[in-house]
């Protein structure tokens, strides 16, 4: 009878503990335009679960990487029925006016106007659209909401109507094509963990091609119309960590592409890609970036290859698509710098140096390391950032090529590069 009683008080006792460390209430504090109940949702931590203090770190970094969100931060309150968990936070600007402008020694100039609500609903669903003025007009929308249906599963559309002037590279010349792309695209998103995520999506689209100037010579037609089916795969592990403007930690992004076109003109080709980048913070104010991006597609001996060397994608200074390749290996190497810090404005200084090397249309791996494919580009830069708006980072950097036949010039855009 005595083992009884002590195992039933064992037992009672437990079961007391257990209830002061249940979750009783969880509270948001500093939120004025995202939803309690979204925020809710999303993180991990629920209410009549016993508290886990990994857990609540865990929701931290989940509530960080929302765009609407520039700091989080958790407390513990002990009351008689269990803990109070207030999550406190402060909110970032998401209304955002956006511009772009690249140029090159070529007096080459285009810019990209966009606006966009990154907390629409107040639900973080990103909702917007660009105007493009690249020699032609082009324009596009998109809708995207990660948390739609629930902490794991969201859908996102797209809407794009481009128009550029596009160099086809011939053996012997360079002909000049007015180049538009109009499609739809519908994507689901998928988050496994806090870590891994992944994008599934289709879209049609048409692809037409008009001559515009060259030395034809009748490897290519002059005109044609291509109707194209894409699906896609996309899979990312992201272990960086941000607090402000500085990033640590590294992330592996992942693409595959299958295209199915209706004109054996620009036939039916898989592409992938794959982008390593590494962050670390140097000391107090250094922070050290990279990206790798190793990349083939389809070896046809197309013209129209689809990876393309370009000041806005890989090496900054180059130009705009002065070169295509079947195949692409980039580094991306920068130093960002804090200059000057006060309230919530910060001046970053930045050096870089952009390498790569493309593979021919039909060619092989050794074009990787033919010296006539090589793109080196040291440079520098400033960032001008605000830390209370989402993604106010406005760049500027020059990039000077140092391999033959090679330009320079200024790289305007929002965002850091990578």
């Amino acid at each position: 009878m005595k083992h009884f009683l002590l195992i039933l008080f064992f037992l009672i006792s437990l079961n007391s503990i257990a209830q002061k460390s249940i979750v009783s209430n969880i509270e948001f504090i500093g939120n004025k335009k995202i939803k309690s109940t979204f925020l809710t949702k999303i993180i991990s931590t629920k209410k009549g679960d016993l508290f886990n203090k990994t857990i609540a770190k865990q929701d931290l970094i989940t509530l960080m990487r929302l765009p609407s969100i520039s700091e989080a931060l958790f407390t513990t309150t002990p009351t008689d029925n269990g803990y109070v968990i207030r999550f406190k936070i402060k909110e970032k600007i998401t209304t955002i006016p956006g511009a772009n402008f690249y140029t090159t020694n070529n007096d080459e100039f285009a810019y990209r106007l966009s606006f966009y609500e990154f907390n629409f609903l107040g639900k973080n669903i990103t909702l917007g659209g660009f105007y493009q003025k690249d020699i032609f007009d082009s324009f596009g929308a998109n809708f995207r909401a990660p948390f739609l249906f629930n902490k794991k599963l969201g859908i996102s559309f797209n809407y794009l109507n481009l128009t550029t002037q596009e160099p086809v590279f011939l053996d012997t010349t360079t002909l000049q094509y007015k180049y538009n792309n109009t499609g739809y695209e519908i994507t689901s998103l998928y988050q496994f963990t806090i870590k891994h995520r992944t994008e599934l999506g289709f879209s049609l689209f048409n692809e037409s091609y008009e001559y515009l100037e060259g030395d034809i010579n009748g490897e290519v037609p002059l005109t044609f119309d291509v109707n194209k089916f894409q699906i896609k795969l996309k899979y990312e592990y992201n272990n960086t960590k941000t607090k402000n403007h500085y990033v640590t930690g590294f992330k592996n992004i992942s693409n595959i592409q299958q295209i199915i076109s209706s004109n054996a003109i620009l036939p039916n080709f898989i592409i992938g890609w794959n982008d390593f980048l590494y962050y670390k913070r140097i000391a107090q104010k250094g922070n050290f970036a990279t990206r790798i991006r190793l990349g083939l597609a389809t070896n046809d001996p197309s013209p129209f290859a689809p990876f393309a060397v370009d000041n806005n994608i890989n090496i900054r200074g180059v130009g705009n698509i002065i070169d295509r390749g079947t195949g692409v290996v980039v580094t991306n190497i920068e130093y960002r710098h804090t200059v000057y810090e006060k309230g919530w404005f910060v001046l970053q200084s930045n050096v870089f140096l952009d390498a790569g090397s493309w593979r021919t249309p039909k060619g092989d791996f050794s074009d990787f390391v033919d010296r006539a494919n090589f793109r080196i580009y040291p440079g520098a830069g400033l960032r001008f950032i605000h830390k209370k708006i989402y993604n106010a980072v406005f760049r500027i950097d020059y990039g000077y090529g140092l391999t033959d036949k090679a330009t320079q010039g200024l790289v305007f855009g929002i965002g850091q590069y990578f």
